[in-house]
Protein backbone atom coordinates (compact mmCIF):
# COMPACT_ATOMS: atom_id res chain seq x y z
CA UNK A 1 0.00 0.00 0.00
CA UNK A 2 1.43 3.39 -0.99
CA UNK A 3 1.69 6.24 1.51
CA UNK A 4 -1.02 8.22 -0.29
CA UNK A 5 -3.35 5.20 -0.16
CA UNK A 6 -2.59 4.85 3.52
CA UNK A 7 -3.45 8.51 4.07
CA UNK A 8 -6.69 8.16 2.16
CA UNK A 9 -7.62 5.15 4.26
CA UNK A 10 -6.62 6.86 7.50
CA UNK A 11 -8.54 10.05 6.79
CA UNK A 12 -11.78 8.12 6.50
CA UNK A 13 -11.58 7.76 10.26
CA UNK A 14 -9.51 10.74 11.59
CA UNK A 15 -9.97 9.70 15.20
CA UNK A 16 -8.19 6.36 14.55
CA UNK A 17 -5.76 7.21 11.76
CA UNK A 18 -4.75 10.77 12.57
CA UNK A 19 -1.49 10.15 14.42
CA UNK A 20 -0.20 7.21 12.29
CA UNK A 21 -0.87 9.22 9.11
CA UNK A 22 0.99 12.27 10.33
CA UNK A 23 3.89 10.18 11.54
CA UNK A 24 4.02 8.41 8.18
CA UNK A 25 4.09 11.75 6.38
CA UNK A 26 6.78 13.07 8.67
CA UNK A 27 8.86 9.93 8.13
CA UNK A 28 8.42 10.20 4.36
CA UNK A 29 9.53 13.83 4.38
CA UNK A 30 12.56 12.95 6.47
CA UNK A 31 13.45 10.06 4.18
CA UNK A 32 13.08 12.31 1.16
CA UNK A 33 15.47 14.87 2.59
CA UNK A 34 18.01 12.14 3.36
CA UNK A 35 17.75 10.85 -0.20
CA UNK A 36 18.22 14.38 -1.49
CA UNK A 37 21.35 14.82 0.66
CA UNK A 38 22.77 11.57 -0.67
CA UNK A 39 22.47 13.01 -4.17
CA UNK A 40 21.02 9.89 -5.78
CA UNK A 41 19.30 12.11 -8.36
CA UNK A 42 16.00 10.31 -7.93
CA UNK A 43 12.82 12.38 -7.77
CA UNK A 44 11.22 12.15 -4.35
CA UNK A 45 7.59 11.01 -4.35
CA UNK A 46 5.12 13.84 -3.99
CA UNK A 47 3.21 13.54 -0.73
CA UNK A 48 0.62 16.09 0.25
CA UNK A 49 -0.98 16.58 3.62
CA UNK A 50 -4.78 15.80 3.30
CA UNK A 51 -6.98 18.86 3.79
CA UNK A 52 -9.23 17.28 6.41
CA UNK A 53 -6.18 16.49 8.56
CA UNK A 54 -5.13 20.11 8.36
CA UNK A 55 -8.66 21.12 9.33
CA UNK A 56 -8.51 18.83 12.36
CA UNK A 57 -5.36 20.62 13.51
CA UNK A 58 -6.66 24.15 12.80
CA UNK A 59 -8.40 26.39 15.35
CA UNK A 60 -11.73 27.66 13.94
CA UNK A 61 -11.26 31.03 15.68
CA UNK A 62 -7.76 32.14 14.62
CA UNK A 63 -7.62 29.77 11.57
CA UNK A 64 -4.08 28.75 12.56
CA UNK A 65 -2.66 25.51 13.92
CA UNK A 66 -3.63 24.91 17.54
CA UNK A 67 -1.50 26.51 20.22
CA UNK A 68 -2.09 25.03 23.66
CA UNK A 69 -5.42 23.44 22.54
CA UNK A 70 -8.26 22.92 25.03
CA UNK A 71 -11.61 21.11 24.74
CA UNK A 72 -14.92 22.63 25.90
CA UNK A 73 -18.07 20.83 27.02
CA UNK A 74 -19.53 20.29 23.52
CA UNK A 75 -16.34 18.56 22.36
CA UNK A 76 -14.94 21.29 20.09
CA UNK A 77 -11.34 22.38 20.46
CA UNK A 78 -9.77 25.86 20.43
CA UNK A 79 -6.52 27.56 21.34
CA UNK A 80 -6.59 28.43 25.01
CA UNK A 81 -5.92 32.10 24.17
CA UNK A 82 -8.71 32.15 21.54
CA UNK A 83 -11.47 30.71 23.76
CA UNK A 84 -10.31 32.85 26.70
CA UNK A 85 -10.52 35.99 24.57
CA UNK A 86 -13.89 34.95 23.12
CA UNK A 87 -15.38 34.53 26.63
CA UNK A 88 -13.49 37.40 28.27
CA UNK A 89 -16.36 39.91 28.48
CA UNK A 90 -19.11 37.36 29.27
CA UNK A 91 -20.48 36.62 32.73
CA UNK A 92 -23.27 34.15 31.91
CA UNK A 93 -24.18 31.96 28.92
CA UNK A 94 -20.82 31.09 27.31
CA UNK A 95 -21.37 30.03 23.64
CA UNK A 96 -19.22 27.65 21.64
CA UNK A 97 -17.70 29.77 18.80
CA UNK A 98 -18.22 26.85 16.41
CA UNK A 99 -21.64 25.25 17.17
CA UNK A 100 -23.07 28.14 19.32
CA UNK A 101 -24.15 25.74 22.10
CA UNK A 102 -24.56 27.66 25.38
CA UNK A 103 -22.87 26.74 28.67
CA UNK A 104 -23.59 28.08 32.14
CA UNK A 105 -19.95 28.35 33.21
CA UNK A 106 -16.45 28.66 31.80
CA UNK A 107 -15.05 25.16 31.59
CA UNK A 108 -12.32 23.71 29.39
CA UNK A 109 -9.59 21.11 29.76
CA UNK A 110 -6.21 20.71 28.00
CA UNK A 111 -6.17 18.39 24.97
CA UNK A 112 -2.62 17.06 25.04
CA UNK A 113 -3.19 14.52 22.28
CA UNK A 114 -4.40 17.25 19.92
CA UNK A 115 -1.42 19.41 20.93
CA UNK A 116 0.92 16.58 19.92
CA UNK A 117 -0.92 16.13 16.62
CA UNK A 118 -0.69 19.85 15.83
CA UNK A 119 3.02 19.84 16.63
CA UNK A 120 3.61 16.89 14.30
CA UNK A 121 1.69 18.60 11.48
CA UNK A 122 3.49 21.93 11.94
CA UNK A 123 6.87 20.14 11.96
CA UNK A 124 5.89 18.27 8.81
CA UNK A 125 4.89 21.50 7.07
CA UNK A 126 8.04 23.26 8.29
CA UNK A 127 10.60 20.55 7.51
CA UNK A 128 9.00 18.07 5.16
CA UNK A 129 6.18 19.70 3.22
CA UNK A 130 8.29 22.41 1.62
CA UNK A 131 10.83 20.02 0.26
CA UNK A 132 8.13 17.77 -1.05
CA UNK A 133 6.32 20.60 -2.78
CA UNK A 134 9.52 22.15 -4.20
CA UNK A 135 10.56 18.83 -5.66
CA UNK A 136 7.25 17.95 -7.28
CA UNK A 137 7.90 16.73 -10.80
CA UNK A 138 6.19 17.67 -14.06
CA UNK A 139 4.55 14.50 -15.32
CA UNK A 140 5.18 15.48 -18.95
CA UNK A 141 8.79 16.71 -18.85
CA UNK A 142 10.03 15.13 -15.58
CA UNK A 143 11.29 18.54 -14.44
CA UNK A 144 10.70 20.25 -11.10
CA UNK A 145 7.59 22.42 -10.93
CA UNK A 146 9.26 25.74 -10.11
CA UNK A 147 7.03 28.16 -12.03
CA UNK A 148 3.39 29.23 -11.78
CA UNK A 149 1.20 30.16 -14.74
CA UNK A 150 -1.26 32.88 -13.72
CA UNK A 151 -3.39 32.42 -16.82
CA UNK A 152 -3.91 28.68 -16.31
CA UNK A 153 -3.54 28.94 -12.53
CA UNK A 154 -1.26 25.93 -12.17
CA UNK A 155 2.39 25.09 -11.53
CA UNK A 156 4.63 24.32 -14.51
CA UNK A 157 8.26 23.47 -15.18
CA UNK A 158 10.80 25.49 -17.20
CA UNK A 159 10.14 23.34 -20.29
CA UNK A 160 6.40 24.04 -20.04
CA UNK A 161 7.20 27.76 -19.82
CA UNK A 162 9.00 27.64 -23.19
CA UNK A 163 6.24 25.64 -24.85
CA UNK A 164 3.71 27.12 -27.23
CA UNK A 165 0.88 26.72 -24.69
CA UNK A 166 2.46 28.93 -22.02
CA UNK A 167 4.76 31.21 -24.03
CA UNK A 168 2.33 34.20 -24.09
CA UNK A 169 1.16 33.64 -20.50
CA UNK A 170 2.16 35.46 -17.34
CA UNK A 171 4.56 33.10 -15.56
CA UNK A 172 6.31 33.77 -12.24
CA UNK A 173 8.31 31.65 -9.79
CA UNK A 174 6.20 29.59 -7.43
CA UNK A 175 7.65 31.46 -4.45
CA UNK A 176 6.58 34.81 -5.90
CA UNK A 177 3.11 33.50 -6.79
CA UNK A 178 2.68 31.96 -3.35
CA UNK A 179 3.76 35.19 -1.66
CA UNK A 180 1.35 37.23 -3.78
CA UNK A 181 -1.60 34.99 -3.01
CA UNK A 182 -0.64 34.78 0.66
CA UNK A 183 -0.73 38.57 0.82
CA UNK A 184 -4.15 38.57 -0.84
CA UNK A 185 -5.41 35.92 1.56
CA UNK A 186 -3.96 37.83 4.51
CA UNK A 187 -5.83 40.93 3.35
CA UNK A 188 -9.08 38.96 3.26
CA UNK A 189 -8.28 37.39 6.62
CA UNK A 190 -7.66 40.79 8.16
CA UNK A 191 -10.95 42.06 6.76
CA UNK A 192 -12.95 39.03 7.90
CA UNK A 193 -11.34 39.01 11.35
CA UNK A 194 -12.14 42.70 11.70
CA UNK A 195 -15.75 42.02 10.72
CA UNK A 196 -15.89 39.14 13.17
CA UNK A 197 -14.40 41.27 15.95
CA UNK A 198 -16.94 44.02 15.26
CA UNK A 199 -19.75 41.48 15.41
CA UNK A 200 -18.40 40.02 18.65
CA UNK A 201 -18.14 43.49 20.18
CA UNK A 202 -21.63 44.31 18.93
CA UNK A 203 -22.95 41.07 20.41
CA UNK A 204 -21.23 41.76 23.73
CA UNK A 205 -22.63 45.28 23.93
CA UNK A 206 -26.05 44.14 22.79
CA UNK A 207 -26.08 41.35 25.40
CA UNK A 208 -24.98 43.83 28.08
CA UNK A 209 -27.70 46.32 27.14
CA UNK A 210 -30.26 43.52 26.99
CA UNK A 211 -29.33 42.40 30.51
CA UNK A 212 -29.59 45.98 31.75
CA UNK A 213 -33.04 46.32 30.16
CA UNK A 214 -34.15 43.01 31.67
CA UNK A 215 -33.02 44.20 35.11
CA UNK A 216 -34.93 47.46 34.61
CA UNK A 217 -38.03 45.52 33.57
CA UNK A 218 -37.78 43.37 36.70
CA UNK A 219 -37.46 46.52 38.83
CA UNK A 220 -40.54 48.03 37.18
CA UNK A 221 -42.41 44.76 37.70
CA UNK A 222 -41.68 44.93 41.42
CA UNK A 223 -42.84 48.56 41.47
CA UNK A 224 -46.12 47.61 39.78
CA UNK A 225 -46.68 44.73 42.19
CA UNK A 226 -45.89 47.00 45.14
CA UNK A 227 -48.23 49.78 43.97
CA UNK A 228 -51.12 47.44 43.32
CA UNK A 229 -50.51 45.65 46.59
CA UNK A 230 -50.68 49.02 48.36
CA UNK A 231 -53.80 49.89 46.39
CA UNK A 232 -55.41 46.58 47.31
CA UNK A 233 -54.54 47.17 50.97
CA UNK A 234 -55.98 50.69 50.84
CA UNK A 235 -59.19 49.48 49.20
CA UNK A 236 -59.41 46.64 51.69
CA UNK A 237 -59.08 49.10 54.60
CA UNK A 238 -61.75 51.39 53.15
CA UNK A 239 -63.97 48.40 52.53
CA UNK A 240 -63.61 47.31 56.15
CA UNK A 241 -64.46 50.84 57.35
CA UNK A 242 -67.65 50.97 55.29
CA UNK A 243 -68.63 47.43 56.19
CA UNK A 244 -67.96 48.27 59.83
CA UNK A 245 -70.33 51.23 59.61
CA UNK A 246 -72.99 49.02 58.08
CA UNK A 247 -72.46 46.42 60.81
CA UNK A 248 -72.79 49.14 63.46
CA UNK A 249 -76.05 50.42 61.97
CA UNK A 250 -77.32 46.88 61.63
CA UNK A 251 -76.60 46.13 65.29
CA UNK A 252 -78.22 49.44 66.33
CA UNK A 253 -81.39 48.61 64.43
CA UNK A 254 -81.55 45.10 65.88
CA UNK A 255 -80.97 46.44 69.40
CA UNK A 256 -83.66 49.11 69.07
CA UNK A 257 -86.04 46.56 67.57
CA UNK A 258 -85.49 44.17 70.49
CA UNK A 259 -85.99 46.98 73.04
CA UNK A 260 -89.24 48.06 71.36
CA UNK A 261 -90.47 44.48 71.27
CA UNK A 262 -89.80 44.09 74.99
CA UNK A 263 -91.52 47.38 75.84
CA UNK A 264 -94.49 46.70 73.60
CA UNK A 265 -94.88 43.21 75.04
CA UNK A 266 -95.17 44.69 78.53
CA UNK A 267 -97.74 47.28 77.42
CA UNK A 268 -99.76 44.71 75.53
CA UNK A 269 -99.71 42.38 78.54
CA UNK A 270 -101.02 45.23 80.78
CA UNK A 271 -103.75 46.06 78.29
CA UNK A 272 -104.74 42.40 78.10
CA UNK A 273 -105.17 42.39 81.90
CA UNK A 274 -107.40 45.51 81.90
CA UNK A 275 -109.43 44.15 79.02
CA UNK A 276 -109.94 40.87 80.85
CA UNK A 277 -110.97 42.70 84.07
CA UNK A 278 -113.51 44.84 82.21
CA UNK A 279 -114.91 41.84 80.38
CA UNK A 280 -115.23 39.92 83.64
CA UNK A 281 -116.89 42.92 85.33
CA UNK A 282 -119.41 43.12 82.52
CA UNK A 283 -120.50 39.56 83.17
CA UNK A 284 -121.17 39.98 86.94
CA UNK A 285 -124.71 40.00 88.40
CA UNK A 286 -126.35 43.40 88.48
CA UNK A 287 -125.88 44.17 92.20
CA UNK A 288 -122.26 42.98 92.19
CA UNK A 289 -121.62 44.87 88.98
CA UNK A 290 -122.76 48.19 90.49
CA UNK A 291 -120.70 47.91 93.66
CA UNK A 292 -117.30 49.15 92.28
CA UNK A 293 -118.03 49.79 88.65
CA UNK A 294 -117.02 53.45 88.95
CA UNK A 295 -113.62 52.50 90.38
CA UNK A 296 -112.87 50.11 87.52
CA UNK A 297 -113.98 52.68 84.96
CA UNK A 298 -111.76 55.35 86.53
CA UNK A 299 -108.83 52.95 86.63
CA UNK A 300 -109.23 52.10 82.95
CA UNK A 301 -109.38 55.78 82.10
CA UNK A 302 -105.98 56.30 83.72
CA UNK A 303 -104.32 53.57 81.67
CA UNK A 304 -101.75 55.19 79.31
CA UNK A 305 -99.60 53.08 76.94
CA UNK A 306 -96.98 55.32 75.32
CA UNK A 307 -95.54 53.98 72.05
CA UNK A 308 -91.73 53.52 71.92
CA UNK A 309 -89.61 55.49 69.48
CA UNK A 310 -89.93 53.83 66.05
CA UNK A 311 -86.80 52.23 64.64
CA UNK A 312 -87.23 54.01 61.33
CA UNK A 313 -87.32 57.51 62.78
CA UNK A 314 -83.97 57.03 64.54
CA UNK A 315 -81.95 55.03 61.93
CA UNK A 316 -83.43 56.15 58.63
CA UNK A 317 -81.22 59.21 58.51
CA UNK A 318 -78.06 57.16 59.10
CA UNK A 319 -79.00 54.71 56.34
CA UNK A 320 -79.78 57.57 53.95
CA UNK A 321 -76.43 59.20 54.69
CA UNK A 322 -74.64 55.91 54.05
CA UNK A 323 -76.47 55.52 50.74
CA UNK A 324 -74.89 58.81 49.70
CA UNK A 325 -71.49 57.34 50.53
CA UNK A 326 -72.26 54.33 48.31
CA UNK A 327 -73.15 56.62 45.42
CA UNK A 328 -69.97 58.62 46.00
CA UNK A 329 -67.92 55.39 46.16
CA UNK A 330 -69.33 54.19 42.86
CA UNK A 331 -68.53 57.49 41.17
CA UNK A 332 -65.03 57.64 42.65
CA UNK A 333 -64.24 54.08 41.55
CA UNK A 334 -65.46 54.81 38.01
CA UNK A 335 -63.36 57.98 37.80
CA UNK A 336 -60.37 56.13 39.20
CA UNK A 337 -60.73 53.31 36.65
CA UNK A 338 -61.12 55.73 33.74
CA UNK A 339 -58.19 57.88 34.87
CA UNK A 340 -55.92 54.89 35.52
CA UNK A 341 -56.83 53.32 32.17
CA UNK A 342 -56.11 56.58 30.34
CA UNK A 343 -52.80 57.18 32.12
CA UNK A 344 -51.54 53.62 31.71
CA UNK A 345 -52.76 53.47 28.12
CA UNK A 346 -50.65 56.44 27.01
CA UNK A 347 -47.95 55.41 24.53
CA UNK A 348 -49.14 51.81 24.15
CA UNK A 349 -50.14 52.28 20.51
CA UNK A 350 -46.80 53.91 19.72
CA UNK A 351 -44.88 51.13 21.48
CA UNK A 352 -46.81 48.45 19.57
CA UNK A 353 -46.06 50.22 16.28
CA UNK A 354 -42.37 50.43 17.13
CA UNK A 355 -42.29 46.74 18.11
CA UNK A 356 -43.91 45.76 14.81
CA UNK A 357 -41.33 47.88 13.02
CA UNK A 358 -38.47 46.13 14.79
CA UNK A 359 -39.78 42.75 13.66
CA UNK A 360 -38.77 43.65 10.11
CA UNK A 361 -35.11 44.05 11.10
CA UNK A 362 -33.12 41.13 9.64
CA UNK A 363 -30.11 41.64 11.87
CA UNK A 364 -29.76 37.89 12.39
CA UNK A 365 -29.30 37.09 8.70
CA UNK A 366 -25.89 35.55 7.93
CA UNK A 367 -23.22 37.41 5.99
CA UNK A 368 -23.93 37.00 2.28
CA UNK A 369 -20.69 36.50 0.35
CA UNK A 370 -20.43 36.63 -3.47
CA UNK A 371 -21.18 33.42 -5.31
CA UNK A 372 -17.97 32.61 -7.23
CA UNK A 373 -14.62 31.53 -5.84
CA UNK A 374 -12.90 34.48 -7.51
CA UNK A 375 -15.35 36.94 -5.92
CA UNK A 376 -15.03 35.30 -2.50
CA UNK A 377 -11.24 35.64 -2.42
CA UNK A 378 -11.10 39.00 -4.23
CA UNK A 379 -13.84 41.16 -2.66
CA UNK A 380 -14.20 44.71 -3.95
CA UNK A 381 -15.10 47.71 -1.84
CA UNK A 382 -18.72 47.43 -3.00
CA UNK A 383 -18.68 43.77 -1.88
CA UNK A 384 -17.52 44.91 1.56
CA UNK A 385 -20.32 47.48 1.71
CA UNK A 386 -22.89 44.85 0.73
CA UNK A 387 -21.47 42.48 3.34
CA UNK A 388 -21.76 45.19 5.99
CA UNK A 389 -25.30 45.97 4.87
CA UNK A 390 -26.30 42.31 5.11
CA UNK A 391 -24.88 42.18 8.64
CA UNK A 392 -26.25 45.35 10.15
CA UNK A 393 -29.46 45.96 8.21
Amino acid sequence: MTLQHQLASDTENPALGFVPSIRALYAAAKAGREEEKEGDGGAMAAVLLPGNLQDEATCSVCLEYFKDPVSIQCGHNFCRACITKSWKSLEVDFPCPQCREMFKEKSFRPNRQLANMSEIISQFILHGGRGLEDDRICEKHKEALKLYCKDDQKTICVVCDRSRDHRPHAVVPVEEAAQEYKEQIQTRLDFLKKERQELLEFKTQDDKKSQELLKTIETERQKVLSEFEGLRQFLHDQEQILLGQLDKMEKGIVKRQNENITELSKEISLLNKFIADLEDKSQEPLLDFLKDVTIIIARSDNVKCPKPIPVSSDMKGHVSNFSLKTVALKGAVKKFKDHLRDELGKGILLEETECLGHQNITCLHPVQFPGTVEEIFHPTESDKIRANDSIYY
